[in-house]
C-alpha cells in the first residue's frame, strides 16, 4: 500500500518514502535540554522545542514495485534516494 512515513527506517525496510524531522537534530536538542536541567534549570521553565530540519527520503525500488512514479522535481529535493 502506498504510504509516506515519518521515520526514515521504514524506507530502508521497503517503504516508498518518508518525510519527517531530522533524527540528528532531535538528539542534539534533547541533549541540550537535558544539559540545561542537569545544570539546574527547572524543566517547566524551558521552552517547548519543535524541529526545524526535516528529511525527505525516497526508495525508488519500492515505489516502482507498487507502480508509483516519483517526479524528478521531488527526487531533486530528496535528502537521500535508495535505488
Amino acid at each position: 500500500m502506498p504510504a509516506i512515513y515519518e521515520v526514515e527506517q521504514f524506507v530502508r525496510d521497503g517503504g516508498p518514502m518518508s518525510y519527517g524531522p531530522d533524527p540528528r537534530e532531535i538528539t542534539e536538542r534533547a541533549a541540550y535540554v537535558i544539559d540545561r536541567v542537569f545544570r539546574g534549570a527547572a524543566p517547566a521553565d524551558l521552552p517547548l522545542e519543535e524541529p526545524t530540519r526535516f528529511r525527505l527520503v525516497v526508495n525508488l525500488k519500492a515505489a516502482a514495485a507498487i507502480g508509483l512514479t516519483i517526479s524528478p522535481a521531488l527526487l531533486a529535493e530528496a535528502d537521500q534516494v535508495f535505488e
